[in-house]
């Protein structure tokens, strides 16, 4: 299978990598990882990737020419195991030097030879390289009689795969606008994101997780706790506001209202820095206190004081969590990095994670200094720990 990444590569690349392990995974370029695994992760779980494909076959060029006379026999084999009825077309390539234009001209051309098979088919017009998933959603083209076209290329050959999924943005809308209790004042932190926190934090040794128990110790609204649930965890979430706890608990009523799933939960007022936490613990995914959220770029004495003040937290919460984690527990933790002209501040904590009583873990296929959330114009990033107790 081929997963194209979405918009920071090495975030999805550390998360694909956390749920296959390094040595399945053959990254292209910086949009795509070809994954070499018959079990394959349930794409909807998944933050980091906007599509899923099913690799049908690899061409040895990447001469568009040649690359057009392969995928037309690729199209008249696949044609014949589709269902009566029009079919709906669409083609994508990355890492491929063509234009729009070109790629629709390549989309007419195999729509001719759809129809000189008596199959009637539209085709959906390229307005960039490739199509967005609302327009793979929108055409129906991972339906049975949908078919969007991936051409993906290394420099030196093109695979060519058929698109199994892609992101749900409608439901990812429904469980961030559409849960009955949000906050602006405590964050929002991105569904998507948070899956890709659960799934950085987690192992994939079982494929079914019921019984291993989820921890996020600032849960806020419940964002990680819902996308833990519709993963099948048990969740256990705390705050030291208990406003948000009341948050928390109607929104995984609404989740399970919602989804008619069923899921062990529990939730408690507690303060980060000093909780007792019920046991067991398997995993610790969370996105702690990230500071005042600026605007503009703070006056110095102001930045200084917000690091000073977040790193005082996270400092006295690992220390905590330390004393009541096994060893090799593995964790998942967002936290504030600033994000000042051409420079990023980071936590002074991040330098004694050894001395607190924790190992960072190391991606194969990406650098940790890359695995910060952030978009441009934003002050305040998320900088992702991958950590496990030493």
């Amino acid at each position: 299978m081929i997963y194209i990444l979405g918009r920071q590569p090495a975030i999805g690349l550390a998360e694909l990598e956390s749920l296959y392990d390094s040595n399945r995974l053959r990254p292209i370029g910086n949009f795509a990882v070809v994954v070499d695994c018959e079990n394959q992760v349930d794409f909807a779980r998944i933050g980091g990737a906007l599509k899923v494909a099913k690799v049908i076959t690899t061409v040895n060029t990447t001469h568009i020419a040649d690359v057009k006379r392969e995928l037309e026999q690729v199209i008249i084999s696949l044609i014949k195991t589709l269902p009566e009825g029009k079919l709906k077309l669409g083609i994508s390539t990355y890492g491929l030097n063509i234009t729009a234009q070109r790629i629709t001209a390549l989309g007419l051309g195999l729509k001719k030879a759809i129809k000189a098979q008596n199959r009637s088919v539209r085709l959906v017009p390229n307005n960039e390289n490739h199509l967005n998933s609302a327009q793979v959603l929108n055409n129906k083209l991972t339906s049975e009689l949908g078919c969007e076209i991936l051409l993906v290329s290394d420099g030196v050959n093109t695979i060519i795969a058929r698109t199994t999924a892609v992101q749900d943005i409608d439901a990812y809308t429904l469980r961030d606008r559409g849960r009955p209790k949000r906050d602006a004042r405590v964050g929002m932190l991105p569904p998507k994101l948070a899956q890709t926190i659960i799934n950085l934090s987690t192992t994939m040794t079982k494929t079914d997780h019921h019984g291993q128990v989820i921890l996020d110790p600032f849960c806020g609204t419940g964002v990680v706790l819902q996308e833990a649930a519709l993963m099948g965890y048990s969740v256990y979430g705390t705050d030291i506001d208990e406003r948000m706890i009341r948050y928390s608990r109607d929104n995984l009523n609404w989740l399970n209202e919602t989804y008619k799933i069923s899921f062990d939960w529990y939730l408690h007022e507690g303060d980060a820095t000093d909780t007792v936490w019920r046991q067991p613990i398997d995993f610790v995914a969370c996105e702690t206190y990230l500071g005042r959220p600026f605007t503009s770029v703070p006056d110095k004495e102001i930045l200084q004081k917000t690091i000073h003040d977040c790193d005082t937290i996270l400092k006295k919460f690992l220390k905590k969590l330390a004393q009541q984690t096994k060893t090799s527990t593995k964790m998942c933790i967002a936290v504030p990095a600033w994000f000042i002209g051409k420079d990023i501040h980071h936590l002074q904590t991040l330098d004694q994670l050894p001395d607190l009583g924790y190992n960072r873990i190391s991606f194969v296929h990406s650098d940790n200094k890359d695995l910060i959330y952030h978009r441009d114009g934003q002050i305040v990033g998320r900088e992702l720990l991958v950590l496990t107790r030493k």
